[in-house]
């Protein structure tokens, strides 16, 4: 237990609420300075017949059921009787905010469409682009947080929002402060990246030097001045922005005060993820081509690969990222869902499985990659993504007797309860329908 419990006959201390009881209680504990690794990643810290404490939004003690009912008496006595209890998971690559969708596109994909064909054709990402600057912020708003409903339903409790709809210096403000609305009106925690870099507006088709010099001299100022992005990041491929104008992106990004991520060799084998290396990001998403040197840089500089199955699930590539060739150099691994305007995922649960599936990361490793290597990933690992004191309380109790069930079982839903910032803001029982409760309630 990590609170060690007070004398026999001494008054107990009072806790919010007290979960007790669990099958197995996942803490991810040891891990919130340095991500996970290799064999690390299987080591999640399980405590059987487990409870947590809670007060005051914090976790304030973690062990054995009997251990911690000594020592706390609880407002809300939760039981996980036959259930498995884990941190709150953490999506850290999402492109949360934009308008419309794309499922005339999911057509013409199933026919054969490709991603950059789809784009070059004024489609992907430039319609989703049009239809964002024509929306309201309040409208943005209000689907956002029917998205983070779904999301937090399903177990998160911290996400990553990206900007990158909108590819005006106003359009992405908009989005920006759409985020921080978001952020404050819903129990999920979001992480705010500003990504005018995601691809050439048509209006500057042909011209791509100069929408980087609007992206560096003007967008990255404004978010950074305005306190609306704490990640700069940048999609760089062929047919987006190439290697030098992703450094510029990123250069002017860190100038700013900004933290740097990076899309990387999604598409090709472009060397997005050296860049990462090169300039220290703190993660690179996709990574569906890199040779064995680009991971051990990587890996030696500390930059977390976040891996995104479900995008390529989506896309219909047949190519996913080789988890098991990462994860055996010591290169720390995260899970994101890539929800998008073509990539309709808000289930951390689901691209566990599809980890486990196309991947070939075990249970244990994608529920690391889900949780505290996902915090990391947008640095937040001293606050979530492990059950340990002093962190905030973010918990899901899952319908199931072990933590295996996460990649075995997919298609429904397992979470039965979920507590964000020391509150009970889930319940569902058995396979009925979920009830929330604001943030501020």
């Amino acid at each position: 237990m990590n609170k060690p419990p007070r004398g026999k006959g001494r008054t107990r201390e009072s806790a919010d609420i007290l979960i007790v009881n669990a099958e197995e209680l996942l803490t991810l504990a040891g891990f919130s300075e340095k991500p996970s690794v290799g064999k690390q990643m299987k080591e999640l810290g399980i405590i059987r017949d487990g409870a947590v404490a809670v007060h005051e939004g914090k976790i304030v003690a973690v062990g054995k059921t009997n251990d911690i009912t000594k020592t706390f008496r609880g407002e809300n006595v939760v039981s996980a009787k036959g259930r498995t209890v884990l941190p709150g998971f953490v999506d850290p690559h999402t492109h949360l905010i934009f308008a419309g969708s794309r499922e005339d596109e999911f057509l013409l994909r199933v026919e054969g469409a490709s991603y950059m064909g789809l784009l070059e054709g004024g489609g992907g990402v430039l319609k989703t682009a049009k239809e964002t600057r024509r929306a309201r912020v309040e409208k943005l708003v209000e689907e956002g947080l029917e998205r983070l409903d779904v999301m937090l339903a399903h177990g998160t409790t911290t996400a990553e929002a990206k900007s990158g709809y909108g590819l005006t210096v106003q359009d992405e403000m908009r989005i920006l402060e759409a985020a921080k609305r978001l952020n404050q009106l819903h129990s999920i925690n979001l992480v705010s990246t500003f990504m005018g870099a995601h691809v050439v507006p048509v209006e500057f088709r042909g011209n791509t030097e100069e929408y980087v010099d609007l992206v560096t001299n003007e967008m990255t100022p404004r978010a950074a001045q305005a306190g609306l992005a704490e990640f700069c990041d940048v999609f760089c491929e062929r047919g987006a922005f190439n290697l030098e104008q992703a450094k510029r992106v990123l250069a002017a990004g860190r100038k700013c005060g900004l933290k740097v991520k990076i899309h990387a060799d999604q598409l090709s084998m472009l060397g997005g993820a050296e860049i990462a290396a090169d300039m220290g990001a703190v993660s690179a998403s996709h990574l569906n081509y890199v040779s064995v040197n680009s991971v051990k840089s990587m890996a030696n500089k500390g930059v977390v690969a976040v891996l995104l199955p479900a995008a390529n699930f989506s896309l219909m590539t047949q190519k996913y990222a080789n988890a098991r060739l990462m994860i055996d150099n010591g290169l720390p691994v995260a899970l994101g869902t890539d929800f998008n305007a073509s990539n309709w995922m808000m289930n951390q649960q689901l691209v566990i499985a599809m980890a486990c599936h196309f991947m070939h990361m075990t249970p244990a490793e994608a529920i690391c990659a889900a949780t505290i290597n996902a915090a990391h990933a947008v640095c937040r690992a001293r606050e979530v993504g492990s059950l340990e004191v002093d962190k905030r309380a973010d918990i899901s109790i899952l319908n199931c007797s072990n933590h295996q069930f996460l990649g075995y079982s997919y298609g429904v839903n397992l979470v039965e309860k979920v507590v964000a910032n020391g509150r009970l803001v889930v319940e569902r029982e058995k396979q009925d329908e979920p009830v929330f409760m604001n943030k501020n309630e």
